[in-house]
């Protein structure tokens, strides 16, 4: 348990002598005979006295609690450090989970305290429990008290009629009241002597107090477990506590309501405080409403549009710290180990604003402690591996360092002594066989922390560029040839040329003597960049129609020139993603984006989306506007979310939801203006209304770059109403019809700014033979009569996009009903499989990239869920979800598919998306693997499988995915294909 080697130096000798006194002291008279036996016999051991020694020289502050807790320390010895923590836990819980009485809880706490850091403290020193156990188990006991402070509170509060709740034996069971962890606490990252931040609310929609008067009973309540953790009396203390961190402490009481901190957090809140909510949790009270909470305000904290000022402001004040680039000027005395250059809080910045940055979007970034947000933001490939080893172990060293300084006098101090005595005192404590070794490594590590930190903010590297880049003159210079060719140009002569054309200013955007200097200074960048990409020389062609289509360039010029990471993208774009370099030399403005704070962060959600839309649309003036409008606003946010996958911001499986909310606000305003347009000749019928159904990929909120649009139109009309009141009446079915086609011309059409998409209703009722639009009567009779399994396995995928709300809602529901209806499983399995067995009569394939029809691939994993769905869902109606790993998730926790499998088939699915996404992207036509540039594959594969170290050979890419496959095979050949047929 004491491990010799183990123990630190004798940091004070003298002080560890009259420890031993006060030991033998303790044995004296009054002291029970067993016990002064264990006393006299442990000092009198090698052992014994050596731990005893190693405590009283270091720490005073323990050897007061080792005296005074000797049984305890006995029993400690007899079961060990995880046994006797369990023990005092659960004693806390069997002797005081009943309790009424506030003196005997705060007794009881205080004493539990003092046995706890006296346990903690001793597996700490004798390096038997890690960092992470020390810290967490500090943080379970802070919450095993502060449960109990709660329950006693509000047992109190019901006892005096103050207070009304469902079951008094556990008050804090849908109380409402809610006690929520910040900081260190949330993050189960508690230091040795630490407070424990708080804030308290309770939720104003849930509690009952019989006068009304909420906030003055649970002020009263908060009061009292504050003084049941806080006050100090002959047994000490529990826990320091802090509620400042609450919604404007300065002009709020001490209990907020949960509608009056919404309200805040939704209008007031300040990025500092996004920050500290990073770490909430709710610990005490009533923890159901906790989580709603949390719930309620995740979008305050991740927020899909994040401005990367904010992360600015969250920063702001520690990078004023040592504002001198390259400063060294650290010390070891008197350093603070918290605030300190180099110092944990650069860390926890470290790992907190890149949480804020991408964790909006990347929900495996929404984590709490310090070391493991570091290794998700790894795993996410937001940091690389080498920081947070770095990181991770500089943070355990510091933080073991406050603990040692803090454990001497159970001071909240982060600071290490002034004086060199001092300093040599916390060397030995921590176990360093001198104190310059200790030094040493402090500084080393607070060098690597404060570099990491720098790094992650530094500034963008200067412009510049290597051998010989000469365009003068009309001869290609012999050594420019070479230098271009080394860049990776084919045709190096066709390249100088076009450039000596910029020189002379052909383009509209070098006629002017500043443009043309400006890009003489950006030619060399330029052509790196472009010479980094696959295809370099098709990227110059793209990007010289790119130049060639400005009607100015000094503007963006000027802007490369500032921005060279704005200049690396453009030439990315040009020489990897053609889509988007066709759309970039169409509409140069689209660049205009990339120059927003927020590019590269969290795309914006559904709500922001209509509110850009009804900005830029709204004040359309003709319907001709409208369609140009919706098309420029559509493809300005289809290219944003092509540069994150180009540049591995996020990914096509990820930015699914984003691209159908843009596709639904864009057709939810298009069938707007439509339908006004419509009427002026036709009128309106009273009454009615038409919702269109999206399916495929629509209705699966998974849409990509190059999706068509799955629709399906049905519309209700009241029973009395025959006609249109316009000047050319219809009757309602041809009316709907009409109204369908405009609305598919008006998505299809080519303007002057592109299409906005293809559109297909072939899924309608009856196909092709059927009418455009259907009545809601005539859809649910064709479904519920007439339709094929493979209709209904589409119909999994269906979602009322827009239209009105009453409509959209009769529409679920009977979707509901119709994929609810018991099946013959001998009958849906065998229509299943044969569905399957003719997509691969006509698109079979071994290619492992034709990710859709390849065995094993998209189509395979879609027909389970849709298959399990159809079989389970009369069963149970909640497994139906349209998004097809939404539905794999449903049927594992269901218990319809093994949990396993489930999260192999999820995982496949994002893969396939993944991969299909980047080749939509970055090719035309069918992708060749043999024929690809070695730029596409590396881009391909980290698309592919981005948890493979990066520089995997791409044939192991291939053979991995061809195991994803084949696992995806198998389980579609047990679930479906076994007595199909």
């Amino acid at each position: 348990m004491f491990n010799q080697e183990s123990l630190p130096r004798l940091g004070d000798p003298q002080r560890a002598a009259v420890g031993l006194e006060h030991w033998h002291e303790a044995t004296g008279s009054g002291c029970d005979p067993d016990l002064a036996a264990f006393a006299r016999s442990y000092a009198a051991s090698a052992n014994g006295k050596r731990v005893l020694e190693a405590v009283f020289a270091n720490s005073p502050f323990l050897g007061q609690a080792l005296v005074r807790e000797i049984g305890f320390f006995r029993r400690l010895l007899e079961t060990g450090f995880d046994a006797a923590f369990d023990d005092l836990v659960q004693a806390l819980w069997r002797d005081h989970g009943a309790e009424t009485n506030a003196e005997r809880l705060m007794k009881a706490l205080r004493i539990a305290k003092r046995r706890a850091a006296l346990l903690i403290g001793l597996a700490d020193m004798a390096q038997d429990w890690p960092l992470e156990k020390v810290t967490g188990a500090l943080s379970d006991f802070a919450q095993t008290a502060l449960q109990l402070a709660v329950r006693v509170a509000l047992r109190q509060a019901v006892a005096a009629g103050k207070l009304v709740v469902p079951d008094p034996a556990h008050p804090e069971k849908d109380s409402g009241y809610i006690v929520l962890a910040m900081g260190k606490f949330g993050a189960r990252e508690l230091n040795y002597s630490s407070d424990i931040d708080l804030i308290v609310l309770y939720d104003d929609g849930i509690v009952q107090v019989p006068d009304g008067e909420m906030t003055k009973h649970f002020v009263r309540v908060t009061r009292d477990m504050v003084r049941i953790m806080d006050e100090r009396t002959a047994d000490g203390y529990v826990f320091r506590t802090d509620l400042r961190l609450r919604p404007d402490p300065g002009a709020t009481p001490v209990a907020v309501s949960v509608s009056a901190a919404e309200a805040y957090y939704s209008s007031l809140g300040q990025n500092w405080e996004r920050a500290a909510m990073i770490k909430a949790r709710p610990v005490a009270g009533d923890l159901e409403a906790g989580k709603g909470f949390m719930d309620i305000i995740r979008h305050f904290i991740w927020r899909r549009n994040l401005d990367f000022a904010a992360i600015q402001d969250i920063h702001s004040i520690k990078r004023q710290i040592g504002a001198h680039k390259g400063h060294r000027e650290k010390t070891v005395n008197g350093h603070n180990i918290k605030i300190g250059r180099g110092g944990i809080r650069e860390i926890e910045f470290f790992a907190q604003t890149q949480q804020l940055i991408y964790g909006g979007r990347d929900r495996s970034l929404r984590t709490c402690g310090t070391v493991e947000t570091l290794y998700a933001l790894v795993a996410a490939d937001r940091v690389e591996r080498q920081a947070a080893d770095d990181l991770s172990e500089a943070y355990r060293f510091l933080r073991t360092v406050e603990h040692r300084v803090q454990m001497v006098d159970d001071q909240q101090t982060h600071q290490l002594p002034k004086t060199d005595d001092g300093v040599d005192r916390i060397a030995a404590f921590l176990g360093f066989p001198d104190t310059p070794a200790f030094r040493n490594r402090l500084m080393a590590t607070l060098t690597v922390v404060e570099d990491h930190y720098d790094h992650l903010f530094s500034e963008s590297p200067d412009l510049s560029g290597s051998g010989s880049l000469v365009f003068t003159g009309t001869e290609d210079d012999p050594d420019t040839m070479l230098t271009l060719r080394e860049m990776g140009y084919q045709n190096p002569s066709a390249v100088a040329g076009q450039i000596r054309a910029w020189h002379h200013g052909r383009y509209r955007a070098t006629r002017s003597q500043r443009a043309r200097e400006l890009l003489t200074e950006l030619v060399p960048t330029l052509l790196a960049a472009l010479g980094r990409t696959a295809h370099p020389d098709q990227a110059f062609l793209k990007f010289d129609e790119f130049l060639s289509r400005l009607p100015a360039g000094v503007q963006l010029f000027s802007l490369f020139y500032a921005n060279p990471n704005l200049l690396d993208l453009v030439a990315e774009v040009m020489g990897t993603a053609p889509r988007l370099a066709e759309q970039l030399a169409r509409q140069p403005q689209a660049l205009d984006a990339v120059l927003l704070q927020g590019f590269f962060g969290t795309l914006p959600a559904r709500e922001e989306l209509e509110a850009g839309f009804d900005a830029l649309v709204g004040g359309a003036q003709y319907f001709e506007e409208v369609l140009d409008l919706t098309r420029r606003w559509t493809n300005e946010h289809r290219f944003r979310a092509g540069v994150h996958i180009l540049r591995h911001v996020s990914d096509a499986d990820r930015l699914g939801t984003f691209l159908t909310d843009v596709a639904e606000v864009g057709l939810a305003g298009l069938q707007h203006a439509v339908e006004d347009e419509f009427a002026k000749r036709h009128g309106r019928l009273p009454g009615a209304g038409m919702a269109v159904l999206g399916l495929g990929r629509l209705g699966a909120r998974s849409l990509s770059l190059r999706s068509d649009l799955d629709l399906i139109t049905v519309y209700e009309v009241p029973e009395d109403v025959v006609q249109s009141d316009g000047t050319k009446p219809l009757s309602p079915n041809d009316y709907f019809i009409k109204l369908t086609q405009r609305l598919v011309n008006a998505i299809t059409a080519h303007t002057a700014e592109g299409q906005l998409y293809e559109v297909d209703m072939r899924l309608r009722p009856s196909g092709n033979a059927g009418p455009l639009a259907v009545s809601f009567e005539g859809f649910a009779k064709y479904q519920r009569d007439s339709a094929w399994t493979w209709e209904h396995m589409a119909l999994t995928r269906a979602r009322a996009v827009t239209g009105p709300a009453s409509l959209r809602t009769r529409l679920a529901d009977e979707i509901k009903s119709v994929l609810t209806r018991p099946r013959d499983p001998a009958k849906l399995r065998e229509d299943v499989a044969s569905m399957r067995a003719r997509i691969e009569q006509q698109h079979r394939t071994d290619d492992i990239w034709t990710v859709k029809y390849v065995r094993g691939g998209m189509v395979d994993i879609q027909f389970i869920a849709q298959y399990l769905t159809l079989l389970h869902a009369p069963e149970r109606p909640d497994i139906i979800d349209p998004n097809t790993t939404g539905a794999l998730a449903w049927l594992g926790d269901s218990g319809f598919i093994e949990v396993g499998t489930a999260n192999l088939l999820i995982d496949a699915h994002k893969t396939w998306r993944r991969v299909q996404g980047f080749l939509r992207l970055t090719v035309e036509g069918a992708f060749d693997a043999a024929k690809a540039p070695p730029g596409l594959k590396a881009g391909l594969a980290r698309a592919a499988l981005p948890e493979l170290p990066e520089g995997t050979p791409f044939e192991a890419v291939e053979e991995a995915l061809r195991a994803k496959a084949a696992a995806v095979k198998a389980a579609f050949d047990r679930i479906v294909e076994a007595g199909a047929g």
